[in-house]
């Protein structure tokens, strides 16, 4: 994804393609790996809806909380009942919209900038985005040896997961909000940005080669388990803490085809998030333990407490948000005004949100007609 922009219309394009909100390398992501479909820990039983089997891509990172405890749990399976679950993760959004737009998947949790550049660059044909999953989780983590303050930032190493990914976007509004001019291809200037994977991030951090990073968890924990600082909180930057980190897609065609199963998810989502919040230690323990079986390695509970901890799991997709981060990718420079008319379908949820006794949520002026 670190990529060059050679020209304005084709600098939309590939900064589309790199806008991963914090998902793009595992970005914002994560540790975990490209995998193909593996075995589900919950046979479906009883009579299959209008599919036999569902698709489902997630990145084995903690901002997929949802998606780890919903399978670790088995509880997509057992609202989607005789229609099997089938799953695959992903390091990087790219790769895992490739996988929607090829069949391979036809549900995924991930980051907002992929989801935006999938939609954009299909001319609104390829997705829809069907529901929230997590808010929070970035901070902004330096050697405290070399930064004791916001300000000392300036003239330093940063880096983030990639160009044009969310948390490289955010990153650069917030250093043009200090008044600091970056540019944002080659991210020289009063601040030197630094792309860098999410899964060398830590050992760039140990050997100095850069003097902080604005990260997603579980990154961010682990650099503070290597001495770092978090001395800034995405979320204190944003209206009410909150900003839309991890949304659920859907290909249209299978949305069209079989709404059905998309219920089916959308409820093992809810349900899902409901049970994270009133079994915490529970939830996180079977996030890691997914995590586990996916990457074959868990998290230490120096990195996974305060990570886990950091992150908020909703059902809302904070659609304002989604609208913001696009427009801080227009004001860095990295995207050309997308037309996000038609991105949400938030129907589905909002009839699940319904029969659970749930709050419906808003598309932000950018919903289905």
């Amino acid at each position: 994804m670190p990529a060059n922009f050679p020209s304005p219309k084709r600098r939309s394009l590939l900064a589309l393609t790199v806008l991963p909100l914090l998902a793009l390398t595992a970005t914002a992501c994560g540790y975990g790996s490209e995998a193909d479909s593996t075995k589900e820990n919950v046979a479906a039983k009883g009579k299959a809806l209008s599919a036999d089997t569902v698709k489902i891509g997630y990145f084995g990172n903690l901002t997929h909380g949802t998606a780890l405890v919903g399978r670790q749990q088995g509880l997509f399976q057992k609202e989607l009942k005789g229609t099997q679950a089938k799953y695959s993760t992903f390091n990087a959004g790219p790769a895992e919209i490739e996988a929607l737009n090829a069949g391979s998947i036809d549900i995924g949790w991930i980051g907002p900038s992929p989801a935006i550049n999938g939609y954009t660059k299909s001319q609104g044909k390829s997705l829809r985005i069907i529901g929230g999953s997590a808010s929070g989780g970035v901070k902004l983590v330096v050697n405290p040896k070399k930064i004791k303050s916001l300000k000392d930032v300036k003239g330093k190493r940063i880096a983030t997961p990639q160009l044009g990914n969310t948390q490289d976007v955010a990153f650069l509004n917030w250093v043009a909000e200090q008044g600091w001019k970056v540019d944002a291809n080659s991210g020289k200037g009063d601040v030197s940005v630094i792309r860098t994977d999410n899964k060398i991030t830590p050992d760039a951090f140990k050997s100095g080669s850069i003097d902080g990073a604005w990260v997603p968890e579980p990154t961010a924990s682990k650099l503070v388990a290597e001495g770092g600082k978090a001395i800034l909180d995405e979320a204190d930057l944003w209206p009410g803490k909150k900003f839309v980190i991890t949304n659920i897609i859907v290909s249209q065609k299978f949305l069209k085809e079989h709404p059905d199963v998309v219920e089916a998810v959308l409820r093992g989502s809810v349900k899902t998030n409901k049970w994270i919040t009133a079994n915490p230690d529970e939830a996180k323990a079977a996030a890691n333990k997914q995590l586990e079986q996916d990457s074959g390695k868990a998290l230490p509970a120096e990195v996974l407490d305060p990570a886990w901890k950091s992150i908020a799991f909703t059902d809302d997709p904070l659609a304002a948000t989604l609208d913001s981060e696009a427009a801080h990718a227009v004001k860095a420079g990295l995207l050309e005004k997308p037309d996000l008319a038609g991105i949400y379908d938030l129907k589905p949820l909002n009839k699940v949100l319904a029969a659970e006794g749930g709050t419906k949520v808003d598309d932000a002026g950018l919903g289905t007609k």
